[in-house]
C-alpha cells in the first residue's frame, strides 16, 4: 500500500519585520478611530512559510513521502526548485500567473506584540485543484487554505473514500457550525489545539464526546501542557517534550501534525504517533522560521528513546 500523503493547504512567504520600540508608545488609545503611523523597521527577513509546506518538510525528513497540493503565484519559482532540492513531490501545486504568492506581514516590538497583514494571493484559487487527480494515496490533510478549496478538497476526499485529517486553524472562523459539523463528518481525524476546539464546540453545539464519536480520532494540542488523543473509546495523554531551547513558535503545530501524518502511514498506535508528534513540536520551537530545522530519521529515533524509554521500531 502507497505511504504517500496528500498536503492540501497553504504555501506563503512570511515577511517578518523588528520594531526595536514599543507599539504602546505610539499608538495612542483616545486616537485610534485615526492611526496614521509608520515603524522603522532595521530588520527584515523572509521565512518560506505555509502551512501545507510546512508539514510536508517535516514529514520528508522524518522518511515520509508527502504530496504538496496547493496554489503558488507568479512569483514562487524559487519557491518550487527549494521543495525539489527537499525531494518534496510539488507535482499537485498550481502556479497562477496572474497572482502572487500568499504572503504575511509581520512586524513585531520589542515586547513580541505583533501586528500582521496577510494577502491571500494564489491561495484564493486552490479549489482549482482536483484530489482525484493525485494518484494513489494512503492519507490526506485538509489544512489552513482558500476558503473554497478546503471546503472541495474535503468533499474530494470523501467521494473518494479517502481518510483525511481536518485542521481548520486559523481559518475555522470562516465556516459557519453547519460547514464545521460536515467537516467532522466527512473527516476520520480532527487535529486542533485547545482554543481553537473550544471554538468549534461553540459554532456547532457539539460536546467533546459527540465529535469523538464521529472520528477515528480527535487531536486537542495544549501547548506546554502536552496533548490528547482521543480514539476507538480511548484516552491517551501524550506528555511535551522539553524543548532545548524556545525561540520561535511558528511552525510548531505543523511539525505535530507531520508527526501524526507519519504514524498513521507507519501503521503506528496512537500513543506512539502522538509521542512522535510532540517530539517534532519541541524540536522545532528551538530553531527560528517554520523550516530552518533539520534531522534524520535515525535522530528522531534515539530522540525518542530518549524522552520515552522505548524505540518506536
Amino acid at each position: 500500500m502507497t505511504k504517500t500523503a496528500l498536503i492540501c493547504g497553504s504555501i506563503a512567504f512570511d515577511k517578518i519585520m523588528q520594531y526595536h520600540g514599543r507599539f504602546a508608545e505610539t499608538l495612542l488609545a483616545d486616537q485610534l478611530h485615526r492611526v496614521n503611523v509608520s515603524f522603522l523597521v532595521p530588520t527584515l527577513r523572509t521565512e518560506y512559510g505555509g502551512c501545507s509546506v510546512n508539514i510536508a518538510y517535516n514529514l520528508k525528513l522524518l522518511g515520509g513521502a508527502p504530496l504538496v497540493m496547493g496554489t503558488i503565484g507568479q512569483d514562487g519559482g524559487d519557491y518550487l526548485e527549494r521543495m525539489g532540492k527537499q525531494g518534496i513531490d510539488t507535482r499537485a501545486i498550481r502556479t497562477i500567473a496572474d497572482a502572487y504568492t500568499a504572503q504575511c506581514f509581520v512586524t513585531a516590538d520589542q515586547d513580541n506584540n505583533q501586528i500582521n497583514a496577510f494577502h491571500p494571493g494564489a491561495m484564493q484559487y486552490s479549489h482549482q485543484n482536483n484530489v482525484a487527480d493525485c494518484g494513489a494515496l494512503r492519507v490526506a490533510i485538509i489544512s489552513p487554505d482558500g476558503r473554497d478549496g478546503m471546503l472541495k478538497h474535503a468533499a474530494d476526499c470523501a467521494e473518494l473514500k479517502l481518510p483525511f485529517m481536518f485542521d481548520p486553524g486559523q481559518q475555522l472562523p470562516m465556516f459557519s457550525g453547519e460547514e464545521l459539523i460536515r467537516f467532522i463528518e466527512q473527516a476520520s481525524y480532527l487535529a486542533s489545539n485547545d482554543y481553537e476546539f473550544e471554538m468549534v464546540m461553540d459554532r456547532t453545539g457539539l460536546t467533546q464526546a459527540d465529535i469523538a464519536a464521529r472520528l477515528d480520532a480527535l487531536i486537542i494540542t495544549r501547548g506546554g501542557e502536552g496533548s490528547d488523543i482521543y480514539a476507538g473509546g480511548e484516552h491517551y495523554r501524550i506528555p511535551a517534550v522539553k524543548a532545548e531551547n524556545i525561540v520561535d513558535p511558528t511552525g510548531c503545530g505543523d511539525a505535530y501534525r507531520a508527526g501524526l501524518l507519519y504514524g498513521i502511514t507507519e501503521g503506528f498506535d496512537w500513543p506512539t504517533t502522538g509521542r512522535i508528534a510532540s517530539l517534532l513540536g519541541a524540536i522545532k520551537i528551538a530553531s527560528q522560521g517554520g523550516q530552518n530545522h533539520t534531522f534524520t530519521p535515525d535522530q528522531i529515533e534515539q530522540q525518542f528513546e530518549a524522552a520515552f524509554g522505548y524505540r518506536f521500531r
